[in-house]
């Protein structure tokens, strides 16, 4: 269930890696902020290249910062669930298999846009392929639009 004033979802091992990410960004910035004091103590900032880099790190784990907390608090670790009869809903990992002769399988878990990563084979369920999966049984068949024009797939096992 979505909590009030939540939109985004996030699969719980990803809600959770964010919230580390952020403890550790925090930390490094303790660091940083000790190599800075130390930087300024060395005199002439203009010349001084520990102090610019130092602020540059700085700027950098604060732009990272922002952006988790904002995630954070915008989101929740949302079950993984199927949709009605057993369908393909967010969180799950679903094969499909290419209607022609190579009969080429893609197997891929259905994410919020925001953890969408095609390398670890996460979709959005927000992408061409995400919308022609969600609320889709096995044996279903579904059309993809492509830049290289429509392809035909079948829902072959959802997980």
């Amino acid at each position: 269930m979505q909590p009030p004033n939540k939109k985004i979802p996030f699969t719980p091992e990803k809600y959770r890696e964010m919230q580390q990410k952020v403890t550790d960004l925090e930390a490094l910035r303790e660091v940083v902020m000790e190599r800075l004091v130390t930087a300024r103590e060395m005199g002439d900032l203009s010349e001084n290249g520990a102090y610019k880099y130092a602020k540059f790190e700085l700027g950098d784990i604060g732009r990272q910062l922002k952006r988790f907390k904002g995630l954070l608090a915008e989101g929740f670790p949302a079950p993984k669930h199927t949709g009605p009869n057993g369908s393909a809903d967010f969180g799950s990992i679903v094969t499909i298999e290419k209607c022609d002769a190579s009969k080429k399988q893609l197997t891929f878990t259905i994410v919020s846009k925001h953890e969408s990563d095609p390398v670890q084979k996460k979709l959005a369920y927000s992408s061409p392929m995400g919308k022609a999966v969600m609320r889709r049984n096995v044996g279903d068949s579904l059309t993809v639009t492509t830049p290289n024009g429509k392809v035909a797939y079948t829902l072959i096992e959802i997980k």
